[in-house]
C-alpha cells in the first residue's frame, strides 16, 4: 500500500502528460515547418507573391514554437525578386541566430534563382532526386516595339528631366549605353548572389565556378555532386532520421483574420478588397490579374513546370 501512494504522483504526472498534445510536450522533438511557395516578390492585390511582408509573421511564429529543436523550410519557388529573396533569407538567418536553432531546407519541385537563395538560408539542403536546383544568375527581359510602331505610323513622344530617365523604354530603340548600365547592375547583383552561396555552402561547393554560377540549373541529384544539395531525401524521412520517429512537424501557416481570411499582411489584405471593387467597376483588376498570371506562368515554365 505504501508503494502505491509513493508511485501516485508519478502516475498522475504520466496520466496528465498523455492528455497534453504532443506538440506542446517538452519530451517530444518538435520541428515546425514553413512552406515558401510561389514566385518571389511578383504580386498583384489578388495574387500576393512571396515577400517578406507576407511571410514575416509566419516565420516569427515558427521560430517561437516552444521546445522547437529546429525549423524546416519547404521550398517550391522558381525565383523572382532579388531584393525580396535576400530580405527573406536575412530574416531567416537572423531568427536562427537569435533563437539558436538550426534550419533545414527541403526542395519540392524547384528551388531556382531566388528560390535557391531561400534554400541557402538552411544549414542543410535536401531534395527529391528530380527536384530542380540552381539558376544562380540574374535575368532581365523586355520587348521592343519600334518596328511595329513605325509600320502603324505611331510616334512615341517622351519628355524627361534627366538624361537617362527613359532608359530601356520598349517603345524606343535600344541604346548601347543603357544596355551596358543594366548589365553592370545585373553583375553587381550576381556578385552578391555568388558571395551569399559561397558563404552558405562553404567547403561543400565542389563544382567549377564557371558552371556553378553560370545561371544553369540541374536536378538535385546532379546538384548534390556540385555541393549545392546535401541529401536526396524527403523532409519527413530526414527529420525522423535526425530526431526519431516521434518527431512532430507542425505546418506553420499564415494567420487568419476575424472573418477567416488568410492575413499575409494588412496592406495586402486591404489592397485585395480594393482590387475586388475596382475589378467589378472597371475591369482593370481583371486585366492586371491576367497579366500577372501570364508572367508568373512564364517564370515557372523556364524550368519545365
Amino acid at each position: 500500500m505504501a508503494d502505491f501512494f509513493q508511485d501516485l504522483p508519478a502516475r498522475a504526472l504520466a496520466a496528465c502528460r498523455s492528455l497534453v498534445p504532443r506538440r506542446w510536450r517538452s519530451d517530444v522533438p518538435i520541428v515546425p515547418v514553413v512552406r515558401l511557395s510561389g514566385v518571389i516578390g511578383f504580386s498583384t492585390p489578388l495574387r500576393p507573391g512571396l515577400t517578406l511582408a507576407a511571410i514575416a509573421r509566419t516565420l516569427d511564429r515558427a521560430f517561437n514554437v516552444r521546445h522547437a529543436r529546429a525549423v524546416a523550410l519547404l521550398i517550391n519557388s522558381p525565383g523572382g525578386s532579388a531584393v525580396q529573396s535576400h530580405l527573406i533569407y536575412q530574416r531567416i538567418r537572423a531568427l536562427a541566430a537569435e533563437k539558436n536553432l538550426r534550419v533545414f531546407a527541403s526542395v519540392e519541385d524547384v528551388a531556382a534563382s531566388g528560390g535557391y537563395m531561400l534554400a541557402c538560408a538552411g544549414d542543410e539542403i535536401v531534395g527529391d532526386p528530380s527536384s530542380i536546383v540552381g539558376s544562380i544568375g540574374v535575368i532581365g527581359a523586355s520587348f521592343g516595339f519600334t518596328d511595329a510602331m513605325r509600320k502603324l505610323g505611331i510616334e512615341r513622344r517622351v519628355y524627361t528631366a534627366g538624361d537617362h530617365k527613359s532608359m530601356l523604354d520598349p517603345f524606343l530603340p535600344a541604346k548601347e549605353d543603357d544596355v551596358a548600365r543594366l548589365k553592370a547592375i545585373q553583375q553587381e547583383i550576381h556578385d552578391m548572389f555568388i558571395a551569399l552561396v559561397r558563404r552558405s555552402r562553404g567547403d561543400r561547393l565542389t563544382g567549377p565556378d564557371g558552371t556553378l554560377f553560370s545561371g544553369e540549373y540541374w536536378t538535385a541529384r546532379k546538384a548534390m555532386e556540385y555541393g549545392l544539395v546535401d541529401r536526396l531525401i524527403d523532409l519527413r524521412s530526414f527529420l525522423r532520421e535526425r530526431y526519431g520517429d516521434k518527431v512532430v512537424m507542425p505546418l506553420i501557416t499564415t494567420e487568419r483574420s476575424l472573418f477567416g481570411w488568410r492575413r499575409p499582411g494588412v496592406d495586402q489584405a486591404l489592397a485585395g478588397v480594393g482590387a475586388l471593387a475596382m475589378s467589378e467597376s472597371s475591369g482593370i483588376g481583371f486585366a492586371e490579374e491576367l497579366i500577372s498570371a501570364i508572367e508568373s506562368r512564364s517564370i515557372w515554365s523556364r524550368y519545365g513546370l
